[in-house]
Formats: C-alpha cells, structure tokens, sequence
C-alpha cells in the first residue's frame, strides 16, 4: 500500500506538529508535541531522494544515537508508536530530545556578538562541546561534521546546556582507526581531508579549534573570507600560532602527546586546567578598569589584597571588597570565596567582586572607558567615505558590539553602586549594635556613679567613727584592729589616707 505524501498539519494521535525545525543534510526535523504531557520531541524524517550510501549513513546514524548517553550529546528518543505511519520510505525514523534555545550559529550571528561571545559563555561552551568530544572518542566515533550549526542549546534546571547533534557523517572506529572518505562542511575540516588522506579522530580536533577561534574571536582563522582551497597552502606554509594544539597542521602531532595514564592528549588536558583555573575579577569602582587574579588553592584574602594594592595602589587598609549582595568579603576565610563554583559563571562578565577606596569618599574620574575600534573609529572621523558591502556589515557589527560592550560596562558599575548601597544598611546595623552596647555600658557607669554618691555620706560616717574610736574594720565585723594614730608632717600638714568604701568596695582617697 502506497504512502500518503506528509502534510505540513499531520497529527498522529496525541502528538501535534508544531512547525518545522530545519533541514539537515538527509531529511527534515519537525517539532512534535503531545497533547497531555505537554512533552515535546524533534522527529527527523528521511527524505526519499537518498542514494543508497547516503540511506546507510542515516541508518548508522541512527544505531549510534540509540548507544550514545551523555548530557552533551543529543539523545534518542524511542519514536510513539503513532509517529510510525508518517515515515515516507523505508527507513526508519529518528526521534531525539527537543533543544529549544537553537544552535550555536544563531547565536553567533548576532550583532553583538560579532565580536565575540562573552567570556562565561565560551568557558561554557568549551566545557560542553569539549566532554561531548571526548565522550564520543571514547565511544570510538569521529564526528567528522563539528561546525556551530551542530551544537544545540538546551535550558536544564536554569543551566544553559550545549548539546551536540547530526551525527550523520560519523564514523564508527570498531574495525579501523583510519578513514578516507571526504565528508563535513568546508569550512571546518581539517587539511587531511582536502588532501585526500587517511585521518583519525584529529579531524574532530582542527574543527573544534577553527569554532572555539571563531567563538572567540567572531570569526574563524586563516583568511577566513576565502574557501579552504584558496588558503590551505598559506596556513600550511606559516603555521598556525593560535590554539597551537588543535590546530596543528600535521595530524599526528595535532592534539598534542596522549597521557599513557588518562589516554587523553595534551589539548583535552590543557582545557580541563583552563577551566579548573580560579580566577578573581576585581572591577575597581574608582576607574573602572576590571583586574584578574589567578588564585592559588590556598591563598588568603590578605595575599590577595596586596596583588590588588600592587596593581590598584589602592593600599590593603583602604580596600572594601564587595560581592553583588553587599556583603563584604570575611577576611578569616581564603580568596578563593571569590569565586563561585561551577564554569558557567567564571567569566568576567558573569561573576565580579567591587573593589572601593576607603579613603575617599568622591570619585572625580577619569574613568577608562573601552577603545574604539579602529574600523569604527575610521566611518566616524570619515563618514562620507564608502565602504563596500561586506566591510560596511563588519564595521557596523563591530559598532553594535562596542555598543552593546558599553552597556554591560555601564551596568556593572551600577551594579557596583547597587552594592555598596546594599551594604550600608549592614553599616547601620552594626553602629546600632555598638550604639546599644555603649549605651548598655554607660547606664552601668552612671548606676555605679549614683550608687558611689548616695553611700559616700554613709561611708564618711562610719570612717569618722573608727578614727573616734580607735578601730579598723572591714564594715561587717569579720576582722576588727585597733587604728593606729594618724601619721602627720611636723608641720601640721594633712597628709593622705586609702579607704574602701563599706557598701560597694570602692576606694576613696581622703585627705587628713
């Protein structure tokens, strides 16, 4: 029996298509989601123009979904048994969990971005896609095809989650560590593969460094406006500086010595240090300038605060350090209280520490505001010039980016103002503390006082009758001896006498 064509508004079921996703290299992903749980699943459909080889590659993708399981690659999904009707040929469908914050290259491709993503979000990015990577070598899978199109976000208990899709091209090692056929998107292969040679897992390497360099940076390395052919022989002449492990121009040396006891290469070890670094950000509110700290694991907040007196000359005894709540940082405990646990909020432009002068009480400025970048900075001082199309949508992106880049430097120092505001209340809080607690003190000093002048007449009595009659005591009879005259000066002078008081112990000092 014939299959009907699909429709764009097929149900099956409970299941409700909500719109089409995309299109990948073998077939459609549309979005489908069910009626009472609300659950949402990205079904991939084959399309019915695959050539035979391109027919065992969708179904290879499919076996090496269902064996995968790791929170940075998208999972497989078992298809409702509803959804098995629409199928258009043959071939099995695909069903995986829904990524509903996009991919990676949508995200790149904002203006703001064009520059770069921010610092928190390539720390996040290359703890992600780097543990996908790897889980995927141990597994024995090259991906062949990592590119930002093939990364998807997903929102996990308010943790944004990068996710890697489209194993369409991936190649399962069992049988051979080498492969030979040419596949993956252009712009991210590695040199091997234009020169039609046998790779290894390396080829996921070079592309994970060209994206990390992109993300970095805003756009990929090596003449990046020209097709591979075109600047394969350059790159390969001078030798990549940047990223040095992943972007190796020699496969064999790419990624770096393997560690016989992790069986991990150099590259994988040196990003698990990158991110296990902790890092200080200190925005000195007195000029606006952001200084970072590499803190050692048991460092004191007083170390730390002479690196900071050393680069601020702001001097230990005037610096009041303050966290986003405006609580100060306890000096008992070590620097690394500055430094919240987890990756996602390491950066910079996530996670800062103000830093006031405590000496002043009025910031005059100058504060440092960021450069203008050189393109933009030549359409301002010459605005009638014409730029070409592709230059004009570079320079107005980075405008954008430097925009946008004043904004958040605008914010952080209110953010730091907000703080310091925060934290007064805590000041108030503790002069009321220590206005009761002198207020306590004070009320027992004028008790005592009041107490000292109502017995003093009582105690000037009972002296002036010891001295009558010739005894010395204690006041309550436990020890009574006869007053020894009086020592006076020949010359009649008065000379001074200590005498405890009966009722509240106090001495007094008499003059005779």
């Amino acid at each position: 029996m014939e299959k009907p064509p699909f429709r764009q508004n097929q149900n099956c079921g409970d299941w409700e298509l909500k719109e089409r996703l995309g299109m990948g290299g073998f077939g459609h992903v549309y979005l489908y989601q069910h009626h009472k749980t609300n659950e949402k699943l990205a079904v991939k459909m084959c399309r019915l123009e695959l050539t035979p080889r391109n027919k065992d590659r969708w179904s290879r993708e499919i076996q090496i979904m269902k064996k995968l399981n790791h929170i940075n690659v998208v999972s497989a999904q078992d298809v409702p048994e509803e959804m098995r009707h629409i199928a258009l040929n043959d071939l099995p469908l695909l069903a995986m969990e829904y990524c509903s914050r996009g991919d990676l290259r949508k995200i790149l491709s904002k203006p703001e971005n064009c520059c770069g993503l921010k610092e928190s979000e390539v720390l996040s990015l290359l703890n992600d896609v780097g543990s996908g990577i790897q889980y995927l070598h141990e597994n024995k899978i090259i991906h062949r095809d990592l590119k930002p199109e093939n990364i998807v976000l997903q929102d996990i208990n308010g943790k944004l989650v990068h996710k890697i899709i489209d194993l369409g091209y991936a190649k399962d090692l069992d049988q051979d560590s080498l492969c030979t056929s040419f596949v993956g998107t252009l712009q991210y292969l590695a040199p091997e593969l234009f020169e039609n040679h046998p790779y290894t897992v390396t080829v996921d390497y070079w592309s994970f460094g060209t994206m990390m360099f992109e993300c970095i940076c805003g756009f990929r390395p090596f003449l990046h406006n020209l097709q591979p052919v075109q600047w394969a022989t350059k790159v390969k002449n001078k030798g990549p500086k940047l990223l040095q492990l992943m972007l190796r121009w020699d496969p064999f040396h790419r990624g770096g010595p393997v560690n016989r006891e992790t069986k991990r290469p150099s590259c994988f070890e040196q990003l698990e240090l990158i991110l296990s670094m902790k890092v200080v950000h200190i925005l000195n509110m007195t000029t606006a300038q952001v200084h970072s700290f590499q803190l050692d694991p048991e460092e004191s907040l007083h170390s730390l605060q002479k690196r900071i007196e050393a680069e601020t000359r702001i001097e230990v005894v005037n610096q009041e350090l303050l966290q986003e709540t405006g609580v100060s940082l306890d000096p008992r405990k070590p620097a690394a209280q500055c430094v919240l646990d987890g990756v996602v909020r390491r950066g910079w432009d996530s996670y800062i520490v103000y830093l006031f002068d405590k000496s002043i009480n009025k910031y005059s400025g100058p504060l440092s505001a960021r450069k203008l970048p050189d393109k933009v900075n030549m359409i301002v001082q010459e605005a009638k010039t014409e730029l070409p199309l592709v230059a004009l949508k570079m320079v107005w992106g980075e405008a954008v980016s430097y925009i946008c880049g004043l904004k958040d430097d605008y914010s952080r120092l209110f953010q730091g103002q907000r703080a310091a505001m925060v934290s007064l209340p805590r000041y108030n809080t503790n002069l009321n503390r220590c206005k009761n607690s002198m207020f306590g003190f004070s009320q027992q000093l004028k008790a005592k006082l009041d107490f000292f002048k109502s017995s003093l007449p009582y105690d000037l009595e009972k002296y002036s009758d010891q001295m009558h009659y010739g005894i010395c005591g204690r006041g309550d009879g436990a020890s009574e001896e006869p007053l020894r005259p009086t020592p006076r000066r020949q010359d009649g002078a008065a000379v001074s006498v200590n005498v405890v008081c009966f009722s509240c112990g106090i001495k007094l000092f008499v003059l005779l």
